[in-house]
Formats: structure tokens, sequence, C-alpha cells
């Protein structure tokens, strides 16, 4: 079933978008949530989060790209779900180093508004080569480890880890060129 198919269903309030979407996007979602959370569990409730969260914004929402629009909303509720739970706990993880690294390239302060921010880095990725684009969004979006992103693209670490730090820095100095930072 298609994008526009399940879309569809939504609007028809169909109890099969659910278990459409689940089987088209549940192991993306899951893989994302599981990313930033660690845990298959919780993984899984994101997952289930994510549908309700779906069927309660389709309609009005028309999504195109579904696949985006449903890892988006996994996302979003994964890193509300760490948030809280680090809220509860200290300590140190992936997602703290992910953030952390894109932190050095926007810490510093420029009373730059966000949204002015946030289409300087879309204009900077899509001048980035497709390649080096999806290992941005895996990293800093998706908030994949250096490890598994080594992996899938068939490398070593130190390869990804310079890759992503030579494109901090263009990203850093595309910033500063525009006064954002």
């Amino acid at each position: 079933m298609d994008d526009a198919q399940i879309v569809e269903l939504f609007w028809q309030r169909s109890e099969d978008a659910l278990s459409a979407a689940a089987a088209r996007f549940g192991a993306h979602c899951r893989g994302i949530a599981k990313n930033i959370l660690g845990s298959e569990a919780d993984a899984e409730e994101c997952l289930s989060d994510a549908l309700l969260r779906a069927w309660n914004a389709i309609p009005p929402a028309k999504p195109l790209y579904l696949k985006a629009f449903f890892g988006k909303i996994a996302r979003n509720l994964a890193l509300d779900r760490y948030a809280a739970a680090r809220a509860q706990k200290r300590g140190g993880g992936a997602v703290e180093i992910a953030l952390e690294e894109l932190g050095e390239v926007l810490a510093a302060p420029s009373g730059a508004e966000e949204g002015e921010i946030m289409a300087a880095i879309h204009a900077f990725l899509r001048e980035e080569p497709p390649e080096l684009r999806r290992l941005f969004v895996k990293r800093y979006f998706y908030l994949q480890g250096i490890g598994e992103i080594a992996r899938e693209r068939g490398c070593g670490e130190g390869r990804i880890r310079s890759a992503l730090f030579r494109q901090r820095g263009r990203l850093k100095k595309r910033l500063e060129s525009e006064g954002l930072i």
C-alpha cells in the first residue's frame, strides 16, 4: 500500500490505516526511538503513541511523505520521553554526545531567531552532497550512533567522525558568515 492509500484510510477513519502504517513504517519509527531511548520496550511504546498521534493529526493534515511524517512524530515522542527520564535521573548517553557535537556549532548566542537558524541549516544541507546530507540527518536528526552509521556505510568509525567534524565546521562557517552565530 502506498502513502496516498494509507492517508486515504486515515481520512476515512478506517482502523486499517493504523495497521497499514505500522506495517509500513513501524520498523523505521522503532529504530529512531531505540536510537534515542536505547530500549526496545520504550521504542514500541513510542510507535504506539506515534500511531495515535497520526490518527489525531490526519485529518486535517494530509502529509505527502509519510515516512518522514511518522519518523518526525516518533523522534519527537522519543525525545520527550528521554527528557522526562533525564529529569528523573542524570547520566551520560549517546544522545547527549550527538546533541553536544551540534551544540558546539550553535552555542554562540547571536540573538538570531530559531527560524532563521533552521532555514540556514536547511539551505546548508541542500548544498551538501546527498551522502553527506544523509550522514548529517542520521546523526543529528535521527540521533544514530557513530558505530551504527559506520556499519551501515561499511567504513570505520574514524571516517564517520572526521566527515561529521568537517561538516560541522562548514556549517559553523556558514552560520557565522550569515551573522547567525
